[in-house]
């Protein structure tokens, strides 16, 4: 099994990092594989609703999201950790996650998805709701833990010191371990759900 993780933060070692790091010794230690994406420090541009990826299967703009998307598509878990700039998590992943959603025809039904949010005091948990609204568009169920997914401080530092903090993000890995090998199984003795398609509401005549 393997987790995809992004960082959102322009700090490869920086408080979301830390949070993240903390999931990955759980992952490592229960024999699930990781791949750990810094995108924050990236020039990622926003999605420019050209439709150019329903033609060719990729985004127009070919850089780390054109990247990513195969590594996405392989992966059974996606961590999404980002800090909070204000109130809202960081615009370069949001831009990220815009594209990498959007442009990828592969479904990520089933696949388990975790946000993290890190912040000095607060707007955690409004980012932390925008953050999981990628993963409740796109069939994937969240993994939550023994608090919201969130960590405190203004460095790595503070962070370490947020005993807390650190616990929630053990215990959300250990939550993403099980509901993967859980959902693995049932797919193999049930099968995934079916997905309806085709309704599309619009309200064209204004009605």
């Amino acid at each position: 099994m393997k987790v995809l993780i992004i960082n959102g933060s322009p700090h490869t070692d920086g408080c979301t990092a830390t949070a993240l790091k903390e999931m990955v010794s759980i992952f490592e230690a229960q024999g699930v594989k990781t791949e750990f994406i810094t995108v924050g420090n990236k020039a990622i541009r926003g999605c420019i609703s050209c439709d150019s990826c329903a033609k060719n299967g990729k985004c127009v703009f070919d850089d780390l999201v054109n990247e990513t998307a195969p590594k996405f598509e392989e992966a059974d878990g996606l961590v999404i950790g980002s800090p909070v700039y204000y109130g809202s998590p960081n615009g370069t992943v949001l831009s990220f996650l815009d594209r990498l959603f959007y442009s990828t025809p592969f479904t990520k039904q089933l696949k388990v998805g975790a946000a993290v949010v890190s912040c000095r005091r607060g707007g955690n948990t409004a980012s932390f709701d925008v953050l999981n609204k990628y993963f409740t568009i796109s069939s994937m169920p969240v993994a939550s833990s023994s608090y919201w997914n969130q960590v405190h401080g203004f460095t790595a530092e503070d962070v370490k010191k947020d005993a807390e903090g650190l616990q929630t993000m053990r215990n959300l890995a250990r939550n993403m371990v099980f509901m993967m090998k859980a959902i693995a199984d049932g797919k193999e003795k049930y099968g995934a759900p079916e997905t309806e398609r085709g309704a599309f509401t619009s309200f064209p005549d204004g009605k």
